[in-house]
């Protein structure tokens, strides 16, 4: 007897919002909604896209898994590995980086004791550097969720965001 492992699904709620996004666009054009489909996934299973739930994605907009994985790989803001429950993705982008960002990630491998790209040993925290996060005129920044926090500075903002 062979075990079959279970299939990955959305739930009923995220299936209703996923035939909402389709509906956005024309029927022929369904591989349109990729992009709106991904954030969902990623929300709905764990924080992150596993070759499973690619699968079941381009199976939802009938295209080949390949061109899920293209864009999944693509974007900074999909993660393809289980990430930390609070992800600080510190843009590195020009404004950002000539304002600091480097000195901002390494304060944060310091005080979180762990390498860019890693969780922290509970789990809790991970450190991702990524390209733009539209936020240039008040750089240098970073993102943990949807929250962003700007106009970063070692004497007021991140001593702040410790001690909160």
């Amino acid at each position: 007897m062979t075990e079959t492992k279970p299939q990955i699904q959305f739930s009923l709620e995220a299936l209703q919002q996923v035939h909402e996004i389709l509906l956005q666009y024309p029927a022929d054009k369904s591989k349109s909604a990729l992009l709106p489909i991904l954030h969902l996934a990623q929300a709905e299973f764990g924080g992150w896209l596993s070759a499973e739930t690619m699968d079941y994605v381009a199976s939802i907009l009938k295209i080949q898994p390949i061109e899920v994985y293209e864009v999944a790989s693509f974007y900074s803001m999909y993660n393809l590995k289980p990430v930390g429950k609070y992800l600080i993705e510190v843009c590195q982008t020009s404004s950002c980086w000539m304002c600091g960002s480097e000195d901002i990630v390494r304060y944060l491998e310091k005080k979180l004791q762990v390498e860019t790209g890693q969780p922290t040993q509970d789990g809790m925290f991970q450190i991702k550097t990524v390209e733009c996060l539209g936020s240039c005129g008040t750089a240098p920044m970073f993102q943990i969720g949807d929250k962003y926090y700007e106009n970063l500075t070692f004497e007021k903002k991140l001593i702040r965001f410790w001690m909160n």
